[in-house]
């Protein structure tokens, strides 16, 4: 008896964003592994935290395409993109990443809203939220990093914006 209740094209979508949601937890521990090479503990923590959160999602879809009777299919992750040269540049690459990977969740939302795949449509509307406070979280970094000088940064703001991203929970 066939279990599956995905279609194809929504099961190759959801292990596609699986592994997209791997690849943000490789992008974060990368950039967790810069910051702290380079005295940013606070961020890096921060970064840190957000490596798990991303491993979390994907395994929420692993789980969901799962219990849907579908066929989960590992791929390799790839390599996350070149270290990133200042904590500003750090946050504006999280916020790329963050936009893209939101591109990528709306198309399954829509492809399930397509297809009347109700139980899928409901399942991405909580990652859709997710990327909501993602996408607004690394724009209010940014903003309070434009303030401070941006890639000008003085060292003692530098130093403030660092510390305070070691207290975020």
């Amino acid at each position: 008896m066939n279990s599956n209740r995905l279609s194809k094209t929504i099961e190759t979508a959801l292990n596609t964003q699986m592994t997209k949601e791997a690849y943000a937890s490789q992008i974060y521990l990368s950039y967790a592994a810069w910051a702290s090479m380079n005295g940013y503990a606070g961020t890096a923590k921060f970064l840190f935290k957000h490596a798990r959160e991303e491993q979390n999602h994907m395994m929420k879809m692993l789980k969901y395409i799962l219990q849907r009777g579908a066929k989960v299919v590992v791929t390799v992750i790839p390599a996350p993109p070149e270290h990133p040269i200042s904590i500003n540049n750090c946050f504006e690459k999280v916020f790329e990443h963050e936009v893209d990977n939101t591109k990528s969740i709306y198309q399954i939302s829509k492809l399930s809203h397509e297809q009347e795949d109700w139980a899928t449509w409901n399942f991405m509307q909580w990652f859709i939220q997710e990327q909501v406070e993602e996408e607004t979280f690394a724009m209010d970094l940014l903003d309070k990093m434009k303030i401070a000088g941006g890639e000008q940064m003085s060292r003692n703001a530098l130093y403030t914006f660092d510390r305070d991203m070691g207290k975020i929970d």
